[in-house]
């Protein structure tokens, strides 16, 4: 069993930048990873996920272009370097692994607790 940790959430002006981090107890190295984010009142919704070999990666229309998903598999770390931050991008972000690639929160079987993105306009 994946025990994932986000770390590198906060709060930042408009234009801003933070990078999560998600650190995994157990080996990931043949995982699929992504980044799902959960606003308030809403569904949680896909950001990014990378293939296990970190060739693939893949983005929502909304983040693409400013956000970079990668990972580190000697570290057991998955990251999104997150640029030109946006009110809308406010969002409690957590990372999930899974046996593949996929936009759906219900193919991950391993989630994160969370970590609060707060932009500020």
């Amino acid at each position: 069993q994946v025990q994932l940790v986000e770390s590198g959430g906060g709060l930042v002006q408009t234009g801003g930048s933070l990078r999560l981090s998600c650190a995994a107890s157990g080996r990931i190295f043949s995982s699929y990873l992504a980044w799902f984010r959960q606003a308030p009142g809403k569904e949680r919704e896909f950001v990014a996920s990378i293939s296990a070999s970190a060739i693939n990666t893949y983005y929502t229309d909304s983040v693409r272009g400013r956000f970079t998903i990668s990972r580190d598999n000697a570290k057991n770390t998955v990251y999104l370097q997150t640029n030109s931050l946006k009110p809308e991008d406010t969002a409690v972000y957590y990372c999930a692994a899974g046996s593949l690639i996929s936009t759906r929160p219900t193919d991950y079987t391993n989630w994160g607790q969370g970590t609060q993105v707060t932009v500020s306009s």
